[in-house]
């Protein structure tokens, strides 16, 4: 795929997220659909849907309008690319700029890239600093894993993603966090992530479980589990038994996958069965979840987040 036909692409994908549909949803459907596009176009297209998500506010200033037209072209302006040398017409590449295309756009606002609702919030949260509190939110958030200390250590695991050409250094607030410095798209097939010494997690949550005081007899449940990071977490870090509950099964889904690629032991329970494991000595319940911790990552959860929570 050409450049502009990698704009084009994305400018039909956040028209459609625009509709109501959720990004990872719209760019699946994409790839499967455009059997043409390579692994390089395919993560191009996803990098232009993301960055625009992350910095909505201010290419839609810079663009001069909401649609998805509008908005890659201030993402281009606000890259400090040429929207002239894209926009062409040729091939799958955007129409070219009308006139009034290229003459509209103003300066990007100085507000945080969160919705509206939730500036006034953020505003009484943190005064004067809510700008630089919410700066992290309009880059592309740093890429860390776990360590599985029940299969080996940090520098174990950083000499196993080296293997597979993935640079990793210990990273902040856990011990068994690691900061990718290079080849994180190589992840998801490398060796290490596949043999379960090593898993996606950011720090903050890492950091969070290793607070919780843990031994090796004890019966640990995770009451809103999720898709299971934290309660992995744990059992990465001592032989217990452990339970993983959801009021929402569905959203357990991947946790058992995860669990044998790991070699932890996790048994999910349905609300029904929770009375016949227990008593528990320890009982994690992470709720209500607005997500704000994955919305450096995740930008689209963060527009999709209401006042009544999470759309059905």
């Amino acid at each position: 795929m050409t450049p502009g036909a990698r704009v084009q692409a994305a400018i039909d994908c956040l028209d459609r997220i625009a509709g109501g549909e959720a990004a990872e949803k719209v760019l699946t459907l994409w790839a499967r659909g455009a059997r043409y596009a390579g692994s390089k176009d395919r993560a191009a297209v996803r990098d232009h849907v993301y960055d625009v998500l992350r910095r909505r506010r201010a290419c839609a200033a810079l663009g001069g309008g909401e649609d998805g037209r509008a908005l890659m072209l201030g993402l281009i302006r606000a890259q400090g690319g040429a929207p002239g040398a894209v926009f062409t017409g040729e091939g799958h590449a955007p129409e070219a700029l009308s006139p009034e295309e290229a003459a509209a756009g103003g300066a990007a606002p100085d507000l945080p890239e969160v919705p509206d609702w939730l500036l006034p919030r953020f505003e009484a949260l943190y005064g004067d600093a809510m700008g630089e509190a919410l700066a992290p939110l309009a880059r592309r958030a740093g890429v860390f894993l776990r360590v599985n200390l029940q299969k080996t250590d940090p520098a174990g695991a950083i000499a196993a993603l080296a293997r597979d050409g993935i640079a990793a250094e210990p990273g902040p607030l856990a011990r068994g966090a690691l900061r990718v410095t290079e080849g994180e798209r190589r992840i998801a097939t490398s060796e290490a992530y596949r043999a379960g010494l090593v898993e996606l997690q950011d720090a903050a949550s890492q950091a969070a479980m290793e607070t919780l005081p843990l031994r090796e007899d004890m019966t640990v449940l995770d009451y809103c589990a999720g898709g299971g990071g934290k309660t992995l977490a744990l059992a990465g870090r001592v032989s217990a038994r452990f339970f993983a509950h959801d009021a929402n099964p569905a959203r357990m889904r991947d946790l058992p996958p995860r669990a044998e690629r790991a070699g932890l032991g996790v048994r999910l329970l349905s609300t029904a069965q929770l009375p016949g494991q227990g008593p528990y000595d320890l009982v994690l319940c992470d709720a209500p979840c607005s997500g704000s911790g994955t919305w450096a990552r995740d930008p689209d959860a963060k527009a999709r987040f209401t006042p009544n929570g999470w759309p059905s």
